[in-house]
């Protein structure tokens, strides 16, 4: 698809075929069609992309795709707030850079433009193979190895600032450097900090990066087990959600089949967002979900709910895609939900649209309850942790802990003191 067929002003036409990009904008706008875009999409595209081309015009640079990303990347930071064509705003500049982050995606799979690096550590190659060494042996999803690198570069960054070297990285360096990290943030970041480098060790022993092991010199973050009540959505609320939730449009029938999926089997929103087209058995009424963290897999019976709204869902909303996973986007590029935090903003879009208020928003509430509400029609703990997908039954334990509901039933006056 040339350029033309999405833009018939000629002043516009002439404009986009100026400058050291032009030759590459018909190919753009081919694939961007391929992958669903809008027409309007597509023009918006290939205008945002005209300010890099004119940018690069301005730089003297006929021959832009002898660069690699990261200098592109460098000749643009901070041109898009200065650009006289620029309406002024954070959102204008968001989508000035969302489109020149598909042109590059487009240059990269086209092999016009090097692959960008990310990391300029010199520990880059030992990066590289802790990350493959995570998912080689270990087996880790995607998005943990994502976290992992994240962090990993943190620790490295102030590695390379005090010039020190992992052979000579001793006990107290360690231990300083985790103790500083804890100081300025929450618990999460902290227990990801403290799981990356403790496998970021035994790594580096078991292939010589370091002369000893150095993993249990990590501080330990001290936790107890059971400390917490179950943050889930109750009963009620859950019920008003799906009874609330209209199906008019491809969204709402994607997000309510999402919805009945996580209330219906209490599933982890990675097991939702990993769902193939081949795990739904329907002939045998089953659906299977693979396991996540060392759990089991789980294979459920296909409830009527379930099983209505997902055939609204896959033959009148879902797009057609080469992609084996069930639920995807529903804007070009089509693709699977790959990040957890996708499928928790669908979600508590939902909740907030419902009025609903909980102590989490997110597909971990519908879990909770779930196990609650097994819990409270008589199921043993044995076949609460089956139908969750737990190994180990003492993870199950936290769902034994409170019933206030419960207690409220069985709660008796205290006795007035007579006098």
């Amino acid at each position: 698809m040339a350029i033309e067929q999405v833009l018939v002003d000629p002043r516009t036409l002439k404009r986009f075929r100026d400058g050291p990009l032009a030759s590459k904008l018909d190919g753009f706008c081919e694939w961007l069609s391929k992958r669903g875009f809008a027409r309007f999409t597509i023009r918006r595209h290939i205008s945002n992309v005209s300010l890099l081309s004119r940018y690069l015009e301005q730089q003297k640079l006929t021959n832009p795709t002898s660069l690699n990303s990261v200098d592109i990347w460098r000749l643009i930071r901070g041109h898009i707030s200065r650009c006289k064509h620029s309406r002024p705003g954070a959102e204008y500049c968001r989508r000035v850079a969302f489109s020149i982050h598909r042109f590059m995606e487009y240059l990269q799979e086209g092999g016009l433009v090097d692959t960008p690096e990310y990391c300029t550590t010199p520990y880059q190659t030992v990066i590289d193979e802790y990350i493959k060494w995570l998912k080689d042996y270990h087996n880790s999803a995607p998005g943990t190895l994502m976290l992992r690198k994240q962090y990993l570069g943190q620790f490295l960054d102030w590695l390379g600032a005090g010039s020190i070297t992992l052979l000579t990285l001793s006990a107290d360096q360690i231990e300083t450097f985790f103790l500083n990290y804890c100081r300025d943030h929450g618990r999460a970041a902290r227990r990801s900090m403290q799981a990356t480098l403790r496998t970021f060790f035994r790594f580096c022993f078991s292939r010589g990066y370091t002369l000893r092991e150095l993993a249990e010199i990590v501080p330990t973050l001290h936790a107890y087990k059971l400390n917490k009540i179950p943050r889930g959505i109750n009963e009620k609320d859950a019920q008003r959600l799906l009874s609330t939730m209209n199906r008019n449009s491809n969204t709402a029938k994607r997000d309510y089949a999402i919805t009945q999926l996580l209330y219906s089997y209490g599933i982890r929103g990675g097991q939702l967002r990993a769902l193939r087209l081949k795990d739904i058995d329907w002939q045998q009424s089953q659906i299977r979900f693979t396991a996540l963290k060392h759990g089991k897999n789980i294979l459920q019976p296909l409830t009527d709910e379930v099983g209505e709204s997902l055939l609204d869902y896959l033959q009148h909303a879902r797009p057609e895609s080469s992609y084996a996973e069930v639920f995807l986007t529903l804007r070009a590029p089509y693709r699977p939900l790959r990040y957890s935090t996708t499928l928790s903003e669908i979600i508590a879009r939902r909740m907030r649209t419902a009025g609903i208020t909980a102590p989490t928003y997110g597909a971990h509430a519908f879990r909770h309850r779930f196990a609650s509400r097994m819990l409270g029609h008589g199921h043993s703990l044995k076949s609460i942790a089956d139908m969750i997908g737990h190994r180990c039954i003492q993870s199950t334990f936290i769902y034994t802990k409170v019933d206030f509901q419960a207690l409220n039933q069985v709660a008796i006056d205290w006795p007035e003191e007579e006098i």
